[in-house]
């Protein structure tokens, strides 16, 4: 079956690095929204981040979806809304601590 170079990269890192698909969400996630935090000089505690992990999530499974059809496999929405989900726990976890909690405070 043929596939798109996105989803051959997606394989190809999770065949490579040895981690589940699912796990490749959260580290991916977690070097954009880290990352980010460096490169732009954005505070844990700012929406920004987050917002750049959530903009990544959205595009990849708009990505999957187009995917999707223009191989003609299964759509399954629940599976891409897990992805989403599973790419935001974290740094959604870390962006509500950073503001509720003194455990990122200088």
């Amino acid at each position: 079956m043929p596939f798109s170079s996105f989803q051959a990269v997606k394989w190809w890192l999770a065949h490579h690095v040895g981690l589940a698909k699912d796990a490749l969400h959260i580290y991916v996630a977690l070097g954009l929204f880290f990352g980010s935090c460096w490169l732009f000089r954005w505070p844990v505690r700012s929406w920004k981040p987050w917002a750049a992990v959530l903009l990544a999530a959205l595009a990849g499974e708009a990505w999957d979806l187009r995917d999707t059809i223009v191989y003609r496999t299964r759509i399954n929405l629940a599976a891409n809304w897990h992805d989403i989900w599973n790419t935001l726990f974290w740094p959604s976890a870390i962006v509500l601590l950073a503001r509720f909690t003194p455990l990122f405070r200088r």
